[in-house]
């Protein structure tokens, strides 16, 4: 979401403030499996057109919805609540139509999804799906094409067609995953020294580093019961991160982060903590925002 990827920027990017999201140079719209997205606006079309169906259904749903947008938008920006209304249908269905390249949004979270129609890019489709490919590469690499099609919500056809076109810029990787596939460009990154981690960063629920599935999570994360609090089956939370390592989860209700730490921190490592959550470019807030602290040592102490 907008304010997800806010702090997203904010855990790797200096000098973001709270409007950062409304970035000229980014762009949202419905994205892989029809979830909202920011970004790059030069990148549009790939979050898009890339995704459009391969099957003949598929594709007739996604035009034929975009042709209806078209013509009752006419040019005009209005909430998908309302266009729901007016069109007789479940506003949730107009996501359809993201594929087509020609959707636009803007939604901060809180109110109902603002919508518009755009020219479509002049790329064709199969093109958007490897720019996409190159993307999730680089992001989640190494990785197999099945692994894209998922993250995409494409089939796995089309993720495999994807790949194959790309077959010159990609290494094989021996993964305790298994085999599976980087860019070549990537390798020297890959292969590089290991950067000093920053002491703490607050990710928000979604963000990439941890947009995993499957056994790609035990990597991350080895114990269940962690795994559990951390994808859970509902809206995940943040993903605490200390000195490179998730060490828990966070939480936040107005100026209020509450930290749940899997084990006791250290003193600096909480001083750490509450200092990125100080600075967290969250707008609309009347006082500084403050860290309360619970740790699984805490939960078993407590009676009942």
């Amino acid at each position: 979401m907008p304010r997800a990827a806010l702090l997203s920027l904010h855990a790797r990017l200096d000098d973001v403030d709270s409007s950062t999201w409304e970035d000229p140079s980014l762009a949202q719209l419905w994205g892989p499996r029809y979830n909202t997205y920011v970004v790059p606006k030069q990148d549009f079309a790939l979050f898009s057109l890339g995704r459009l169906p391969d099957n003949e259904k598929g594709r007739r749903r996604a035009e034929e919805m975009a042709a209806r947008l078209h013509a009752h938008l006419a040019g005009v920006r209005t909430t998908d609540a309302k266009i729901g209304d007016a069109l007789g249908i479940n506003p949730s269905t107009l996501k359809y139509a993201a594929p087509t390249g020609t959707v636009a949004i803007r939604w901060a979270g809180a109110r109902a999804a603002v919508i518009w129609t755009v020219p479509a890019a002049e790329i064709d489709p199969a093109d958007a799906t490897r720019e996409l490919a190159r993307r999730y590469l680089h992001v989640f690499g190494p990785t197999t094409a099945e692994g894209f099609a998922r993250w995409a919500g494409i089939s796995r056809r089309a993720g495999s067609q994807a790949f194959a076109s790309l077959d010159d810029e990609l290494l094989p990787a021996r993964t305790p995953l298994g085999d599976e596939w980087l860019l070549a460009d990537d390798e020297p990154a890959v292969r590089a020294d290991e950067m000093a981690a920053a002491p703490a960063r607050l990710l928000p629920s979604g963000d990439a580093y941890f947009l995993l599935q499957g056994a790609a999570r035990e990597l991350l994360e080895p114990k269940p019961d962690r795994r559990e609090r951390l994808w859970t089956s509902r809206v995940w939370p943040g993903a605490l991160l200390v000195d490179g390592e998730i060490r828990g989860i966070w939480r936040r209700a107005q100026h209020t982060v509450r930290a749940e730490a899997w084990s006791r921190l250290s003193r600096a490592s909480r001083d750490a903590v509450e200092a990125e959550a100080a600075t967290l470019p969250l707008p609309g807030l009347d006082r500084p925002i403050e860290v309360t602290w619970n740790t699984d040592e805490d939960r078993e102490r407590s009676p009942g």
